[in-house]
């Protein structure tokens, strides 16, 4: 599909197959979430542009490349996106956080938004939404929604896994958001889960449930 990116390297793959598993801890399931999403973002900042410095090794002086143009911003979507992020912020270190807060009302499905706290120069940065799993792509869109309300214009998102029903959602609502992910699934159930899945990945990642 035009605009998405499944990411199929060895260890990504290894890890989401860890990652599903009914039977492991949710100190291993934040673990490996945070593993992934510091791989996720070598891929999904495998073109940034970088612009060469002058500098001075131990020996020599030299030009060496340095990332250039907009800064990062790692936007989670609560709760599970913030382990995520974590791997992420690992690799970019000095990256802007902007929290978005939505729960997925139980009958309707729809996002509800509880809160957002965002940089205030969103219009300067690349934004990169985390949100582990895109089912229906109610929050995905949400988040996108709101972040394009406060200025955003350089947006990517970065799921876990998504159900072919929510990625085409998410690129029919917002065609102009690439997306990449560790795998797209069956599809989802009765209650809008991804089937096979992971579950919920907030209640695995922190033992609500």
């Amino acid at each position: 599909m035009d605009g998405v990116t499944i990411v199929n390297h060895p260890l990504v793959q290894h890890k989401l197959t860890l990652l599903r598993k009914k039977d492991i801890s949710t100190k291993s399931f934040r673990e490996l979430l945070k593993e992934i999403g510091m791989l996720l973002c070598y891929e999904v900042t495998r073109d940034l542009p970088l612009a060469d410095v002058d500098i001075e090794t131990p020996l020599a002086q030299m030009k060496s490349p340095k990332i250039a143009g907009k800064k990062l911003v790692f936007a989670p979507v609560l709760r599970a996106g913030v382990t995520f992020a974590d791997g992420m912020l690992d690799l970019v270190p000095t990256a802007r956080i902007a929290h978005i807060g939505l729960y997925r009302e139980p009958e309707t499905f729809v996002a509800v938004e509880y809160f957002f706290k965002a940089p205030s120069d969103l219009h300067e940065r690349l934004v990169i939404v985390i949100s582990p799993v895109l089912a229906t792509a109610n929050s995905a869109v949400a988040a996108v929604d709101r972040l394009k309300e406060r200025g955003a214009n350089d947006i990517r998102l970065v799921s876990l896994i998504g159900a072919p029903e929510g990625v085409e959602r998410m690129r029919g609502v917002h065609p102009d958001v690439p997306i990449w992910l560790a795998a797209i699934d069956q599809g989802l159930d009765e209650n809008a889960y991804i089937l096979p899945g992971l579950g919920d990945a907030g209640d695995r990642a922190y033992g609500t449930k």
